[in-house]
Formats: C-alpha cells, sequence, structure tokens
C-alpha cells in the first residue's frame, strides 16, 4: 500500500516539473541563400547552447543544440534549402542522445562557417545564427568583369565614340543630356587614361535586407524590397550607359552588415557610393525625397542625427557577429582625406537632389550630413537616398509602383551623371585596403 501511493507521488511530480526543464521550442527557422553567404537563423524565447563542427568528405556541418525540443518550425527547416543555395545541398534534423538534437548540413564545398548566438532586438528573440561563407571570398570586381563578359569593353566603347565625334569631351562620352552640356573646355578622352583602361563603376547598395526588413508601410510594404527593386533598376540603367558599370552591394534579399557594404565597395574599386532607402516617420503625414552626406562634426539637424541612429541600428537587427572585427564602423575619420571625400560626397549628393526634386516633393531642400556607419567609405563619394517615406501611405503606393522605381533610378542616374560631368573621375592613388 505503503509503495503504491510513493509511485503515484513520483508520478505526480514529474507531471508537475517546472517549465524550466522543458525543452526549448525553435519558433522559427529562417534561411537566406546567397552568392556572398548563406545564413541560417533559429528563433526562441530562450538562449540555446550549441557545439559546432566540421566533418570531411564529404563536407558537413555538425551542430548540437542543447536541451531544444523537435516541433514544426524545425522540421520545417528541412524543406527550405532549395537547389540553387550556393553552399548547403540539404539539411537532416534528429536527436543525438537525450537532451541533444542534432543538425547536420550536407555542404557542396569546403566552406568557412560562423555560429554566433543574438540577444532579443526589435520584434526579435533570442537567435542562432549560422552563417555559411566560401572558402575564398567572392571577388566584386570579378564577378562584374564576368557578368559584363560579353559586353563592350571600356576601350571598345570609348573607342567607337571617339570615331564617331573625335573632339567629343567627358561630359558627352558619358551621355550627358545636350542641355546641361558646356563649350568643349577640357582635353578631349583620349587624354584621360582612365576612360581608355577602365569603366566608371557605381556601387548600388540596396539598404537593409534579410533579418533586417527595414521600415514597413501601411499596406505591408517592406523597405528591404522596395529598396532592392529601386537598386535593381538603378544598375540596369547605368549599365545602359557608355563606360559606365553598377555593381549591386546586395543582389538578393539577404543581410549584409553596414562595414561589409563599404568593404565591397572599395574592393570593387567603385568610384562612387550609392546606398537607397526608403523613409521612416511615426507620423504618417511625413512626405518627400533627402539625400545625405557623412558628417565629420556631428548631424546636421536633430532629424538627421535620429535618422543615422536609426540606419546605423542595422547591424542590431540584421544580426552581426560581434566577434569579428569591423575595421570600418570601429575607425576615426582620415582627416585631410576623408574631407576630400566628404566634399565630393556633397557635390554628388546636391546633384541627386536636385534631380529627385523634379519628380516628388523634397523633404528639405538642402542635403543633410550625419554619422551614417553605411557612408565611412575613406576614399569613395559615398551618398544615402531616402527615396520617399514609406510611413507615408501615398508615397507607398508610388513606391510600389514599378514606373515610379524607374523614375526614381533615373534620377539618381542624372545626378551622377551630373556629378562626373563636373567631377572627372581621374586616376589616382586609392588608400590601402583594410585585411
Amino acid at each position: 500500500m505503503f509503495e503504491r501511493a510513493a509511485r503515484l507521488i513520483f508520478i505526480a511530480s514529474l507531471l508537475w516539473l517546472p517549465s524550466a526543464f522543458a525543452g526549448i521550442a525553435i519558433s522559427s527557422a529562417r534561411i537566406w541563400p546567397a552568392q556572398d553567404y548563406t545564413r541560417l537563423t533559429l528563433e526562441s524565447k530562450q538562449p540555446i547552447r550549441y557545439n559546432l563542427f566540421t566533418i570531411r568528405n564529404p563536407e558537413r556541418l555538425v551542430i548540437d543544440l542543447e536541451d531544444v525540443e523537435i516541433n514544426a518550425a524545425l522540421n520545417e527547416l528541412v524543406g527550405k534549402i532549395g537547389n540553387d543555395d550556393p553552399y548547403i545541398k540539404s539539411v537532416r534534423v534528429g536527436r543525438f542522445k537525450p537532451g541533444v538534437i542534432r543538425l547536420v548540413l550536407d555542404l557542396k564545398a569546403e566552406v568557412k562557417p560562423q555560429l554566433f548566438s543574438l540577444k532579443p532586438v526589435g520584434e526579435y528573440g533570442h537567435r542562432l545564427v549560422l552563417d555559411v561563407y566560401p572558402l575564398v571570398a567572392i571577388d566584386p570586381l570579378m564577378a562584374l568583369a564576368l557578368q559584363n563578359e560579353n559586353k563592350p569593353s571600356a576601350d571598345e566603347l570609348v573607342a567607337s565614340t571617339i570615331a564617331t565625334e573625335p573632339n567629343i569631351e567627358l561630359k558627352q562620352t558619358l551621355a550627358l543630356p545636350a542641355e546641361i552640356t558646356k563649350p568643349n573646355t577640357s582635353p578631349p578622352p583620349s587624354t584621360f587614361p582612365e576612360l581608355r583602361n577602365r569603366v566608371l563603376i557605381v556601387a548600388v547598395d540596396a539598404g537593409h535586407g534579410g533579418e533586417d526588413p527595414g521600415a514597413h508601410g501601411h499596406y505591408g510594404t517592406r523597405e528591404k524590397n522596395v529598396t532592392l527593386a529601386i537598386a535593381h533598376k538603378l544598375k540596369a540603367q547605368i549599365d545602359e550607359m557608355p563606360g559606365m558599370r553598377a555593381i549591386l552591394i546586395r543582389d538578393g534579399d539577404y543581410f549584409i552588415p553596414l562595414g561589409g557594404r563599404v568593404e565591397k565597395a572599395r574592393k570593387a574599386h567603385a568610384d562612387l557610393f550609392v546606398s537607397i532607402h526608403a523613409d521612416a516617420f511615426v507620423k504618417p503625414h511625413a512626405r518627400g525625397s533627402s539625400v545625405f552626406a557623412l558628417s565629420e562634426r556631428g548631424a546636421t539637424s536633430a532629424s538627421a542625427r535620429w535618422l543615422a541612429k536609426k540606419e546605423n541600428e542595422a547591424d542590431l537587427i540584421g544580426g552581426v557577429n560581434l566577434a569579428v572585427k569591423d575595421p570600418y564602423l570601429a575607425r576615426t575619420l582620415l582627416d585631410l582625406s576623408q574631407t576630400a571625400t566628404i566634399n565630393d560626397s556633397m557635390k554628388l549628393a546636391r546633384h541627386v537632389l536636385k534631380e529627385l526634386g523634379g519628380i516628388n516633393t523634397l523633404h528639405r531642400g538642402h542635403v543633410e550630413q550625419a554619422g551614417f556607419a553605411v557612408l565611412k567609405s575613406p576614399d569613395i563619394p559615398s551618398v544615402l537616398v531616402e527615396t520617399a517615406f514609406i510611413s507615408n501611405p501615398d508615397e507607398e503606393r508610388r513606391l510600389r509602383d514599378e514606373s515610379y522605381q524607374e523614375d526614381l533610378a533615373r534620377a539618381i542616374l542624372g545626378g551622377i551623371k551630373r556629378y562626373f560631368a563636373q567631377n572627372p573621375a581621374l586616376s589616382k592613388p586609392r588608400l590601402a585596403q583594410t585585411d
């Protein structure tokens, strides 16, 4: 009798174990494949203890998750690996031993993985993030060359232009509208070696992406999708210009840290950097386009300071591995070199702002400056374009319209052409790349 009662008490105690002993539930499992790298994210309400190791022949990554339960969200990860993923072939999920769930990632090649955890921020809970990088990082300049291998070279473009009009000047080489060209006071393009040896490269940065959706509109429009659409259209328009090519910093729905965007532009030896965004404000009546440049001495207004702080928080939302130091975000300004770059950035910003004023209301009639991390390239003129307020229902509708996206891209390109017309991108020594 006594033994039976004891057994009942023991069973009852098991049924009433504190929830702390229950397995951690994965609330969401997401995958973001891209040529730059593939990111896998596991989100939960509690932090997850983990262990990562690799297995060779064939190449595999193994992640052991402690005190995690197998549920629908985790099982659904298996079906989220697409054939187009550059690095991950498949994922298997199973119980390895009591208290440990094992994820095995079958790989397509040897990779460099990074596994790290993120604390709750914004709408996210705890996140365990796996970034799968290629063993040899993709060279953006080589990628641009391969992308344009079937297009005429810079030599062919310039040669054909000069052959058509021997005395054509630099502005006309860049296909500027006739109404903004001036009498020929510059040497012919044959005296500009950079036009014979290379194209002018514009780095086009679609803001946000992947884990970082950016701002949301009243109708559910996500900033990361709008910026990517405009970036693709701007690249297409730039690529049609003789002697110019564009490189997309982000060409799909994935996240790139702010410093990584600067680094990619510098590795591509970009002549200009244009970051595209769609602003948001707490009140829906705010409207208009804005253009920003980096500041050496603080923001030019309270709103510019607020916006820079919000945009710089993209790394917190998108998720950055803090164990990897980012030289571009930590660095100080480079005095004379940085000052000259900022001066050129201001010139570019004014031209772009003027062109945007032809298709949209301007939020402010002048260029503003603040400490935007994404504009911290020491040797590339860089601007951040807030195309319109996605938080304004009227402007959100326009941002969703493909023809208006084309107009925005055309306006930005118009500013770029005006800048190059007045500031020829002559060959010049570049600052040493930071490893």
